[in-house]
């Protein structure tokens, strides 16, 4: 797919992939340092990632900070493999590997975990967009079918992590940008032998770079862990959010590129956005604890509550839909670790229930006309099993299954007389297979199989149409994986993935004529791809503290199968929203003064907007820079400035595919800019 690079955005990347090297090449090298070793707790394993069979990628807090302060976005991108795009701010949609198919809107088919407790609700949507960036330090990202240990879902999951208490004292921070964006909160952490604490506000605004996009997010939660005994520990997490963002709608190619900043205009179809006021409201107030017990030095188990209530409100462009969701589950995990064996067991159930209540939308408030009325429930109850065994001779076995079982049964209150429709789906197994082998303390070699199995959401089988859809199937498919990662030398880090996955009965988002979604099985689809990510470190002595340079590229050969919707054969068409090739590279520059700067470009391949593949998105290159200075010392002040978008490109961060009448395009701010200072102030006593 290089042909689909320009010559100017071919130059801009190799300047940059070379420019690291090159840089690294002059610069006298006085000492070295072994990297940093990072340990992962994906599929119980807390080993380094090198010795793990599987793809994980990994964000750590250095990845946050490379980046503005407003968004986890750009630092999930820098992951071979992982899509995040932001139709507008708050309106986030997130894919692993080609899952950004199904999602309209949220996070569907990528499992979310947050401090160990499902962070997807049981319906299987996933609102991302209530957490704030000081909310997490850490995120895991498993790549590919993750049923095995964390059951439905073909896309994987990610693992996110609080940042640790480092002590009693208040920590600050505050960001200022382009079209409005303001971003300021506190956190006030405490410290001793028994208690930990952290509790923290965070207040998000922006304008928006299009009319019709503002946002407002009052972030609050709350992360406890007491210390009961030697070998007894309980968490506790609660979240409150109170999110609010305006959706601008899509654009057709004519409207996009004459104004790209417009909303959705009033058409003869129907009203525009303003006119609408298309928005979303969404209060949520999640918590959860967990008990960890260590019962002997090879025994441990984790027990985990977990629970939801949210208030949600969507006016839009076609009508007004309001969501009550309560939701509940558990979790338990045993674990027994040997020298050369490790077995995991447990379960984990959710339960949701959501009366859902679509009218008109008269200017933004919901009318007297009742389109759908529905109570929906949803239960889902998993079991897993793994095994680790070291077979010798640096050969190690993971060998894990699930055991899945969900169903809805959704009251359509709105008729007369009421109806009730039930699904139960086939309770489906889920094994894995993986073998890795050791080639040198620091370099393996793995293989693996696995299999997925992702039901249709309780927002798929009833979609902004209101139209419940008995037929929709679950997706399954199974993937092989082969891969190489380790360290070379003591400043080289790599990961090389290839995969293939054959997914039957996709599920396909669609959009009417008026804007809303609904979802068809599209048959099989071939997903092969290849994905690279390497890191360069090295440390001096002289002025120049530390070199990093990171890249990561993705190639996705993504195909239809047999796939006939309405009569139109779309067999052997690339699969829609995925681009072909994706590259970041970046290079990081630290002083021994404290000054630095971290400078990012981005290369993304034209993207397909419809299952026809007869509208294309255009490729486009971007390029960012964050600087500035950090102290060190018992108060910690980091002040910086950036840029993203420096060159100023035009491009839609989050198309709507397969959009009727062409409205494909929500485009993404031009050049803009950031200020921001955080700082922590210790208490002393």
């Amino acid at each position: 797919m290089v042909h689909f690079l320009t010559p100017g955005k071919l130059a801009s990347l190799l300047l940059i992939l070379l420019g690291s090297l090159g840089v690294a090449a002059q610069v006298r090298q006085d000492s070295t340092r072994v990297l940093d070793e990072v340990t992962v707790e994906a599929y119980a394993a807390d080993r380094k990632a090198s010795e793990v069979a599987a793809s994980i990628g990994v964000i750590q807090q250095k990845d946050l900070n490379r980046f503005s302060q407003a968004s986890l976005l750009p630092s999930f991108n820098l992951l071979p493999g992982v899509r995040m795009e932001e139709r507008s701010p708050g309106s986030y949609r997130f894919s692993i590997r080609g899952s950004l198919l199904r999602s309209p809107f949220g996070i569907r088919n990528v499992k979310f975990y947050w401090n160990g407790l499902p962070f997807t609700d049981g319906g299987g949507n996933t609102y991302l967009n209530l957490l704030d960036l000081y909310s997490v330090n850490k995120a895991e990202v498993i790549k590919g079918p993750a049923g095995s240990m964390y059951g439905a879902g073909t896309g994987g999951a990610v693992l996110l992590r609080s940042p640790e208490i480092q002590g009693s004292g208040l920590g600050l921070t505050a960001q200022y940008g382009s079209f409005g964006s303001l971003r300021y909160g506190g956190a006030v952490e405490a410290h001793s032998e028994s208690l930990d604490s952290r509790v923290q506000f965070v207040r998000q605004q922006s304008d928006g770079y299009r009319s019709q996009s503002a946002m407002k997010r009052n972030a609050f939660n709350a992360d406890m862990s007491f210390t009961i005994d030697a070998a007894s520990v309980v968490n506790v997490i609660v979240l409150y959010s109170d999110l609010y963002y305006q959706t601008p709608g899509g654009l057709t190619e004519l409207q996009y590129l004459s104004d790209p900043r417009q909303a959705r205009p009033t058409s003869p179809s129907g009203p525009g956005a303003i006119e609408q006021k298309a928005a979303v409201y969404n209060q949520t107030l999640f918590s959860g604890v967990t008990l960890e017990r260590q019962w002997t030095k090879k025994w441990s188990t984790l027990i985990g509550l977990v629970g939801s209530d949210t208030d949600f409100r969507n006016p839009s462009i076609r009508n007004y839909e309001t969501r009550k969701e309560q939701n509940f589950g558990a979790r338990v995990s045993s674990r027994y670790q040997d020298t050369r064996l490790n077995l995991t067991f447990g379960g984990e159930y959710q339960h949701l229930n959501s009366p859902v209540i679509v009218t008109n939308n008269v200017s933004g408030n919901p009318g007297t006309q009742v389109i759908s009325k529905d109570d929906i429930t949803s239960n889902m109850a998993m079991g897993f099993g793994q095994l680790e065994a070291d077979l010798g001779h640096n050969n190690m076995l993971t060998a894990g299954f699930s055991f899945n079982y969900l169903e809805y049964n959704d009251n359509r209150l709105a008729l007369s007389p009421p109806e009730t429709n039930a699904r139960k789906f086939n309770p489906v197994l889920l094994p894995r297979l993986a073998l890795l082998k050791k080639l040198s303390p620091t370099v393996s070699v793995y293989a693996s199989a696995s299999k997925g199995y992702s039901p249709p959401t309780v927002a798929e089988v009833i979609p902004s149409t209101g139209i419940y859809n008995p037929t929709l199937n679950p997706e399954t498919g199974w993937s092989y994986e082969a891969g190489f990662s380790g360290s070379l030398g003591s400043s080289f880090d790599f990961h090389l993935a290839l995969y293939d996955f054959l997914l039957t009965n996709a599920i396909v988002l669609q959009r009417d004529s008026s804007g809303a979604d609904y979802f068809v099985n599209a048959g099989e689809t071939r997903q092969q791809g290849i994905e690279l990510n390497a890191t360069w470190t090295k440390h001096f002595a002289a002025r120049i503290k530390e070199l990093r340079a990171v890249t990561s590229v993705t190639y996705s050969h993504y195909r239809f199968g047999n796939y006939v919707n309405d009569g139109n054969d779309y067999s052997g068409n690339a699969v829609t929203g995925v681009p072909p090739l994706v590259a970041v590279a970046g290079i990081d520059v630290t002083m021994q003064q404290g000054w630095y700067l971290r400078v990012t470009g981005t290369f993304v391949d034209r993207i397909p907007l419809n299952d026809a593949n007869t509208a294309y998105s255009a490729d486009y290159f971007l390029l960012g820079a964050r600087a500035g200075y950090q102290s060190a010392g018992k108060m910690p002040v980091d002040f910086f400035a950036g840029v993203d978008n420096a060159l100023n490109q035009r491009y839609s961060l989050g198309n709507d595919l397969n959009a009727a009448g062409g409205r494909y395009y929500n485009a993404a701010p031009t050049v803009n800019y950031y200020v921001g200072i955080t700082s922590r102030i210790p208490f002393v006593r």
